[in-house]
């Protein structure tokens, strides 16, 4: 028996040998192992509400991880689905996979330009997301390190702030993290939204952690300590033991913070002077200010740390130092550090500005100061108040776990991304090969389109991922079927042909459910099969779906055999521009057009070529349009047209001059309103597909099945008598003109609302 991997590798391999008729390959053990998928490979199999694309280097992890991976935990904690991909992994093909992109600090290539004008045309939204106001270099300038640049190096960071400028400019709004920030962004975009920085679940986690074993784990005797527990609490009992005097802890990060610390430089060298037991930690790069003598024995120093290290860090200091620098560049910045100070219950000292002036109420949790003195006060105070240490901490952790962390501050942003995104619609189809119904739902998705609708397709009957269908000059993105990994929400999605009705129920997640009921289906089969069975089933006592058709006939029979209530209606359309009116010589030749699938029973195609044999081969030339079945070995075909496109069907129609329809079973029937359009004659057999334009003498010259002979006579009295033809080709075009598709567009879109 075979295993999946290589069972799986045989089904392909023989799939392809049946397909193609290639050789078979090397005996199996002789094929390499297909490559693994990259993760922006496996993105293409799915389908998401939300695909952040992210464009800053992993080099500097914390602006990814605040600003892609905590807004996807946001969302995905209020329903709304999310993936990622990096930039220089993003392909075209991505934009199939979401409904709303987010691109964080993505600098302008033209991929990127590409890809938003794709995700536009689709009418899919895009929006840029950044932390800080490095979209043009007014605001860069203002960085004295960056002012400090050699001319080439700074000529390429201000080659990249543009750039980041340019992507911006490209979206329909920005995602930012400040009111100063958004402030700014708004003299650039008109839709700016607001979204703190916040911290994850884990940075909860570990910081809860931390709590516990500096406040609890610390304080147990040995004898007391579980197994489990005893080296965190051997870890845990050195830190409270070396916890001596007063620690205030400056996270610097980037060299860039030295001008920040110049701020509060003065106050913290005064405590420490007039108090020997308090120190300071640096973690990340600083430069101290020249000209103040700190006490380097009592200053400790920390490289850069993995932010899974930083709860544990500031949970064993008692002060976290947060200064800015009063520029507009500083008041945009987040306040990630009060944040995860508040976490582990330390209080914060902040410059009063920005987002630590939004965010902080001061004495409560937290205190803010804007003067060195207010600095050195607050610092002292501190150090003198232990109780006060542990009000304002205590404070800061219950508002950041309210309001600051992921899982309690996704709703916002979540309303924003849902109400600003356009409605989608997914038509199920079987397959895509065109055919009748297949055109009518390729040209509804067309409408909604241009609707405003981001209108795509699901294809049951693939074995590919995903793909496109072009359609009248347009692209239209394709999910399929037979993949599960799509979590998306599907605001429309539209069942038409009758296998197609299970799947367009039971997709999980889906707002409304519709049938587009093109036919009578189940007469497309034996009474005793299956599939007439399961056909028939789509008709009754089906919940949750809101029937809509293309023909009165249909909307009567779904009412009066099957009960069904309230079933809309549009009817088809037809391209006048591309099925346009000429002149006809009648003079030489007549050439009869007999269209429909010669395998299909209920197209009746036999009939018409039994009514040819009628017609003098001398006086008429018979032309034979199929998309399937090809001509029979008795039919007089002159001319065979098979699978023509869409878009050159009209001119077969323009060639000939009269067509000659005898399908029994049609919704709606297209072809004698085509031959109408471009101002030919038609002779035809009544159904409920065509009876609700056909007018008798009028537009058409029509008979009932069986009425071979009198079929003949009404082609020859139409070939014989100029007058009659006259009269019915401007009934036809009239006729024609009734159902252009830009007069019933909006009964269309109605359907879906």
């Amino acid at each position: 028996m075979l295993d999946g991997s290589v069972g799986s590798r045989v089904k392909r391999v023989a799939k392809r040998v049946l397909r193609r008729g290639e050789p078979a390959p090397a005996p199996m053990e002789e094929l390499p192992a297909p490559p693994a998928p990259s993760p922006a490979q496996e993105l293409l199999r799915g389908f998401v509400d939300v695909l952040f694309i992210n464009g800053c280097d992993y080099s500097v992890p914390h602006p990814i991880r605040y600003r892609v991976t905590h807004q996807m935990e946001q969302l995905e904690s209020m329903g709304i689905s999310c993936a990622v991909v990096n930039a220089w992994e993003l392909l075209d093909d991505h934009v199939r996979t979401a409904r709303t992109f987010v691109i964080f600090r993505c600098p302008y290539v033209e991929a990127i330009g590409n890809f938003v004008k794709l995700a536009h045309s689709l009418n899919k939204r895009v929006y840029f997301d950044i932390d800080d106001l490095v979209i043009d270099t007014k605001y860069t300038d203002q960085i004295p390190f960056v002012a400090s640049m050699k001319a080439d190096d700074k000529a390429l960071y201000d080659d990249g702030v543009h750039r980041y400028g340019q992507t911006m400019m490209l979206c329909d709004g920005v995602i930012t993290t400040t009111a100063q920030m958004a402030e700014e962004l708004g003299h650039y975009l008109d839709l700016v939204y607001v979204n703190r920085n916040v911290a994850s679940q884990d940075m909860v986690g570990l910081s809860l952690r931390a709590v516990l074993e500096r406040d609890v784990l610390s304080l147990k005797e040995e004898g007391d300590v579980a197994e489990a527990e005893r080296e965190r609490w051997e870890v845990a009992r050195a830190l409270r033991e070396d916890h001596t005097g007063f620690t205030m802890a400056y996270f610097s990060g980037r060299i860039t913070h030295s001008s920040d610390f110049e701020l509060v430089a003065p106050a913290v060298l005064r405590v420490m002077s007039e108090h020997e037991d308090a120190r300071l930690l640096v973690v990340g790069e600083l430069e101290l200010p020249e000209g103040l003598d700190f006490p380097e024995e009592r200053i400790e120093r920390r490289p850069f740390l993995p932010w899974q290290d930083l709860p544990d860090l500031l949970a064993n200091v008692d002060v976290n130092l947060a200064p800015l620098e009063d520029t507009i560049f500083n008041r945009a910045k987040s306040e990630n550090k009060w944040v995860e100070a508040g976490l582990v219950k330390v209080p914060t000292v902040a410059s009063n500005l920005g987002a630590f002036a939004e965010c902080v109420t001061d004495g409560v949790d937290g205190l803010l100061c804007s003067t060195p003195d207010e600095w050195y006060e607050a610092l002292t105070r501190l150090y003198e108040d232990e109780d006060l240490r542990r009000r304002i901490g205590e404070a800061a952790q219950k508002e950041c776990l309210a309001h600051h962390v992921t899982v309690t501050s996704g709703r916002g942003l979540a309303d924003f991304i849902v109400s600003h995104r356009t409605p989608n619609a997914a038509i199920v189809l079987f397959d895509t090969a065109l055919s009748g119904g297949v055109f009518v739902a390729m040209k509804h998705a067309s409408i909604l389109r241009k609707a405003g609708y981001d209108a795509g397709f699901m294809s049951l009957h693939t074995d590919r991922e995903g793909f496109w269908v072009d359609f009248e000059g347009e692209r239209f993105w394709v999910l399929s079927g037979d993949v599960a990994p799509y979590r998306g929400r599907i605001d429309k999605m539209i069942a038409t042909m009758w296998a197609t009705v299970p799947y367009a129920r039971f997709y999980y997640n889906k707002l409304d459910s519709y049938y587009l009921v093109q036919n009578k289906e189940n007469e497309f089969y034996e009474l005793n099969t299956q599939q007439f069975r399961d056909a028939t089933a789509t008709y009754g006592h089906v919940p949750g779906l809101t029937y809509c058709t293309i023909s009165p006939w249909c909307k009567r029979w779904l009412e009066e055999e099957y009960g069904r209530q309230d079933v809309r209606l549009a009817p088809n359309g037809i391209d006048l521009e591309q099925f346009s009116p000429v002149e006809r010589d009648w003079s030489g030749k007549i050439r009869v057009l007999i269209e429909g699938d010669s395998e299909s029973e209920y197209k009746n195609v036999d009939e018409s070529f039994r009514i040819a044999e009628k017609l003098d081969p001398e006086k008429y030339e018979i032309w034979y349009l199929s998309y399937r079945g090809k001509p029979k070995d008795w039919y007089r075909v002159d001319r065979f047209f098979n699978a023509v496109p869409h878009d050159e069907v009209a001119s077969v129609y323009q060639r000939c001059h009269i067509l000659l329809k005898t399908s029994v079973l049609e919704s709606w029937s297209y072809p004698p309103l085509e031959m109408m359009a471009t101002g030919g004659q038609v002779v035809v057999l009544v159904n409920g597909g065509n009876a609700a334009y056909l007018a008798d003498g009028e537009n058409a010259l029509v008979f009932d099945r069986g009425e071979d002979e009198k079929a003949a006579e009404l082609v020859e009295m139409i070939a014989t008598d100029a007058r009659l033809r006259e009269r019915l080709r401007e009934g036809g075009l009239k006729t024609a003109a009734q159902y252009d598709w830009g007069l019933v567009k909006e009964q269309i879109v109605a359907l879906y609302e």
